[in-house]
């Protein structure tokens, strides 16, 4: 009987295993792919040799330059962020130089113009007044020409409201600002204040006395309410005073604008002040479109000159003048003559001479229009301007009595300026300081700040507030 064998022999045990070790080599995946080349990317997992790294390099160095479409990207990028930058600069210097844009412009309604500067040329009905009437024949020819109304007046204000924009912000960032750090205001809202009434004082400095001069060459020189009545319609004028009248509707506009845009502090009252506004721009709209300029000339004058005094008063009290308590009676004396005396004559026409002087009918081809509903809407827009001048001078009275009897003048109706920190000052810092006498708004065209001041006995600091 052969015998089996106790083992198998050795390379039937030995192959098997090889095998399995050779089918699971073959098995496995290389690699994903690293962006090298192929001789690298074969499963080595060792270091590539010289000859690997050679070949590396020179496929490098052969791969192709970029295309001229990726550097056209790269520069048109780049141009963009250069022009998104310059946009972010122009910006930030039109924020803070608010007069840059008013300055723009005009300026391409000066380049529109230049290009041909003839009355053909639309842009010359913006800049210079419009519907010039020829004059009659017979007539001297030194009779100063007289100036119809119409549409395009509406342009001229709007021209003359940029206009104006750009005077404000200017003369009071480039020339004002300074001034107001000279003369030791420090914080910036005590400067914004400071500036703004001395910029109101600046303006009815010249249209105050621009007022009277046109006044003068009118009937109704001085005051006569009579003459406002007598040969209505009043539809035509001349130069002088139909660029008086629409430019100062150009100035009410624009402190429109500004009130709207919030460009000025809010105090407590900002609606009346917002009232004040709208009633003054409805009856400048309104005297000028229905003939009733006389009326509206007279009214102009008592609030130009008025708010004049009433701005000189707050800007003293900012430099802390020696003079600024006798000067602020002064404006008490001027304010009742002119806001209230004249205006209340005015009023007092409507009932007395408003019916009986001139032609009282309302025939609007011939423009007749003073009849029962004009002296209604009149007599109601002057009443709510009466009204809110008798609000203001209230508060004026109060300071004064305050000033007279206890030697204080705080108005309580208004908030304390919240400004800058370095408004707050320790009562220990001066031997002695001012106490507004009269603060805040400044009624009619006129902006907001604080106003007058007079010494206080016990010398020490107090919290500045705001009235009418």
């Amino acid at each position: 009987m052969a015998s089996a064998e106790p083992f198998p022999p050795f390379n039937t045990s030995v192959e098997p295993l090889r095998s399995v070790a050779e089918q699971t080599t073959a098995r496995r995946r290389p690699r994903k792919s690293s962006g090298l080349p192929a001789e690298i990317r074969a499963g080595d997992t060792g270091a590539p040799s010289l000859t690997s790294l050679a070949s590396l390099q020179n496929n490098l160095s052969a791969s192709p330059p970029r295309s001229s479409a990726a550097d056209g990207n790269t520069k048109r990028g780049s141009k963009r962020r250069k022009a998104r930058s310059l946009l972010r600069r122009f910006k930030h210097f039109a924020i803070k130089h608010t007069w840059v844009l008013p300055l723009i412009v005009l300026s391409v309604f000066g380049f529109l113009y230049v290009t041909n500067p003839t009355g053909s040329n639309p842009v010359h009905r913006f800049i210079f007044l419009s519907y010039k009437l020829p004059l009659e024949p017979g007539v001297d020819p030194s009779t100063p020409a007289q100036y119809g109304k119409g549409p395009w007046d509406i342009a001229f204000v709007t021209f003359y409201t940029v206009v104006l924009s750009f005077t404000r912000e200017f003369i009071m960032q480039e020339f004002l600002r300074p001034l107001a750090k000279k003369a030791g205001l420090k914080s910036r809202g005590k400067q914004a204040r400071f500036m703004e009434q001395l910029y109101t004082a600046i303006y009815f400095g010249f249209l105050g006395p621009a007022g009277m001069y046109v006044m003068s060459h009118t009937p109704i020189w001085y005051f006569n309410t009579t003459a406002m009545y007598e040969n209505f319609p009043h539809k035509t004028h001349a130069a002088e005073f139909k660029f008086y009248y629409l430019f100062q509707a150009a100035y009410w506009a624009q402190q429109a604008i500004v009130l709207l845009l919030g460009l000025e502090e809010r105090r407590k009252d900002f609606k009346e002040l917002v009232g004040h506004h709208v009633v003054s721009l409805a009856l400048i709209g309104l005297s000028y479109r229905f003939h009733f300029t006389y009326m509206g000339l007279a009214v102009y004058i008592t609030h130009d000159i008025s708010d004049f005094f009433l701005a000189t008063s707050k800007t003293l009290n900012y430099i802390d003048h020696w003079g600024t308590g006798p000067y602020f009676f002064l404006f008490m004396c001027i304010w009742a003559y002119l806001r209230h005396y004249l205006n209340l004559r005015i009023i007092w026409s409507l009932f007395t001479e408003f019916k009986t002087v001139g032609p009282y009918e309302l025939n609007w081809e011939t423009g007749q229009y003073k009849c029962d509903m004009s002296f209604v809407i009149t007599l109601a827009l002057l009443s709510s301007l009466q009204a809110l001048n008798l609000f203001w001078w209230f508060f004026i009275v109060r300071i004064a009595y305050r000033f007279v009897v206890y030697q204080t003048a705080e108005d309580d109706r208004s908030e304390a300026d919240m400004t800058d920190p370095e408004d707050m000052e320790p009562s220990n810092e001066k031997a002695s300081t001012t106490q507004p006498l009269l603060n805040g708004h400044a009624t009619g065209a006129n902006t907001h700040a604080n106003g007058s001041a007079v010494s206080r006995p016990n010398g020490t600091a107090s919290k500045k507030k705001s009235t009418r």
